[in-house]
């Protein structure tokens, strides 16, 4: 049997995906490109166009000499990221619908479509590893190698299905190498600045478009002590720890507060959404910003089962330094299935709706989607 395989990959208009067509060619498989669309309204917009994208597709598979298909997944995407996205913030929750579209659509639709026309793998630009190990067959989601630029927190939801199907060449490089390859091959998008935010969203201002799906609901902005300095436009519009955007900015501080003095910055704190209260502390390090805990929900593990309880690290966000935890599976009231972190050092801002993710050293072990977090005694 043949060592080479029929791949599909994912090609974004990105020079990650790029380089990665580039890299299985040379590697002697037969490779073709598959153009996803997911977003459909307001698509020619300046913010967010797929158009542009496609064009710088297609011209990347014509150098390379290999074929391009346009796949639209609009509807799926609507259906089962834009709409659990837009019920997440209703809700007064901060979801992160790039790793629901990881698990959805690149990793089920884009598999699924790519099985039906015979692929044997499918490939994408994303800066992470699959590696099966000898002693449990079973596969591993591994850290890309360049630290900076790793993404295996937005692909912990993959399952040993989808691992087993995937393959990531960039993962074994730093950026500043793929972006060599690039030039080095003459790819049109050697340059191409990476893609930021939300693909539905893009450049846009983000409270902008939220106007557009989410009703407004005004309320009172109150410090620790109580008081009212200010009014929100609606709790689905703030996030914890966010710093910009609350109108508040003149205001001191009424007596001295932990964490901060009469000039000091303002964060948000917490969202109380039964009195549909926003409570902002003034300082980065302010208690109520800091947990030693957190609960998670709808936990997903990469080798189809949980660990073992112990010690292991976790990222409560993107770009976080791995932070040393206990892991403990517990019993919730909306999941029987969830996960407890303890961490030997308090986090900052850890936010319902977005993702708590365990590693193993460089292995990705899953994680799920943070319920609650025990704010730090005053």
């Amino acid at each position: 049997m043949s060592k080479f395989k029929r791949v599909v990959v994912g090609l974004s208009g990105g020079v990650d995906s790029a380089v990665t067509a580039h890299l299985l060619k040379q590697q002697g498989h037969e490779v073709i490109g598959i153009f996803m669309k997911n977003w459909e309204d307001d698509d020619d917009s300046e913010y967010c166009s797929s158009n542009v994208d496609f064009v710088d597709a297609a011209a990347v598979a014509d150098v390379l000499g290999i074929e391009i298909e346009h796949i639209n997944f609009a509807a799926d995407y609507k259906d089962r990221v834009f709409s659990e996205f837009v019920r997440e913030y209703q809700a007064g929750r901060t979801p992160n619908p790039d790793i629901l579209c990881n698990a959805e659509i690149k990793f089920k639709s884009f598999l699924d479509h790519a099985m039906h026309v015979g692929a044997e793998k499918i490939a994408t630009g994303h800066y992470a590893r699959v590696r099966q190990n000898t002693v449990s067959g079973r596969f591993e989601l591994l850290k890309g190698l360049d630290p900076s630029k790793d993404q295996s927190y937005f692909l912990h939801r993959l399952n040993q299905a989808q691992l087993s199907k995937t393959l990531f060449p960039v993962g074994e490089l730093h950026k500043t190498e793929v972006r060599r390859i690039a030039q080095n091959i003459g790819l049109p998008n050697a340059k191409k600045k990476d893609s930021t935010g939300i693909c539905f969203i893009g450049e846009r201002p983000f409270r902008e478009f939220l106007n557009r799906y989410i009703s407004k609901e005004p309320g009172p902005i109150k410090d620790p002590t109580g008081r009212t300095i200010g009014q929100h436009v609606g709790l689905s519009f703030y996030t914890l720890g966010q710093r910009q955007g609350l109108g508040i900015g003149g205001i001191k501080a009424k007596g001295a507060q932990r964490g901060g003095g009469e000039h000091t910055p303002w964060f948000v704190a917490r969202k109380d959404i039964p009195n549909n209260t926003l409570w902002v502390v003034q300082g980065h390090d302010h208690p109520w910003l800091l947990s030693p805990q957190l609960q998670a929900i709808d936990v997903s593990w990469c080798a189809g089962q949980a660990p073992a309880p112990g010690a292991y690290a976790a990222k409560t966000r993107y770009r976080q330094a791995d932070a040393p935890c206990l892991y403990r599976p517990v019993v919730l009231a909306d999941d029987p299935a969830g996960l407890a972190l303890d961490f030997s050092e308090d986090q900052w801002a850890v936010t319902p709706g977005q993702s708590a993710v365990l590693y193993d050293g460089e292995v990705c072990l899953g994680g799920g989607v943070i319920h609650s977090a025990s704010a730090c005694p005053d």
